[in-house]
């Protein structure tokens, strides 16, 4: 009994009970893109998905510093850049973001999926792919056909995610931390037809 009293009260427990929610205009779940009045919120995911997802690969004082680089002021510059940046929203909160542009390595007409995170709380449960699907779309509207996205490849759920999406994986390349150098992997998508 424990366990389903701790999963009735997870804010997904009840959403399929609930698919409607008139404040949202009828969704309780969407996808949009980022204004910079989002920049509180999309922190807030940032610091908890960073946390969840690199403690115990980043050494932890690097990834502090990683994450106090990033708070509101950073985000609200972000939304204003011209790259992409579509956040996940649940019951009207920001649970996840996407940040996308083209391709930072010199491949024609390729876009880049830069970071895709959602909260701890969300995970695992069907948003990241709707959230990469629509990054993904908004690359392709912009004439950027092929797609690569970069993972530490000690961070297995997220390289397992782009494989089960498809990815394929390529180059690796070193990342420094310090004393510490990690892998990171780059996950290719070829140009649609």
């Amino acid at each position: 009994m424990g366990r389903l009293s701790e999963w009735s009260r997870h804010p997904l427990a009840n959403a399929w009970q609930h698919p409607y929610n008139p404040a949202m205009g009828g969704e309780i779940t969407t996808i949009r893109e980022a204004a910079p009045g989002d920049a509180p919120a999309i922190a807030r995911v940032h610091e908890e998905a960073w946390r969840a997802t690199y403690q115990g690969i980043i050494p932890h004082h690097h990834l502090m510093r990683m994450i106090a680089r990033r708070g509101p002021e950073w985000w609200a510059r972000a939304a204003g850049r011209a790259g992409g940046l579509l956040l996940l929203i649940f019951d009207g909160q920001v649970q996840g973001y996407a940040s996308f542009g083209k391709a930072r390595m010199p491949y024609p007409e390729t876009g880049e999926i830069f970071e895709l995170y959602l909260a701890p709380t969300f995970q695992g449960v069907g948003f990241g792919k709707r959230l990469f699907l629509a990054a993904s779309r908004d690359l392709e509207q912009r004439g950027l056909h092929s797609l690569i996205v970069w993972a530490l490849a000690e961070n297995q759920p997220a390289c397992d995610f782009y494989v089960r999406l498809g990815g394929k994986p390529g180059i690796t390349t070193p990342e420094r931390y310090g004393r510490v150098t990690l892998s990171r992997v780059a996950f290719f998508w070829p140009a649609r037809p």
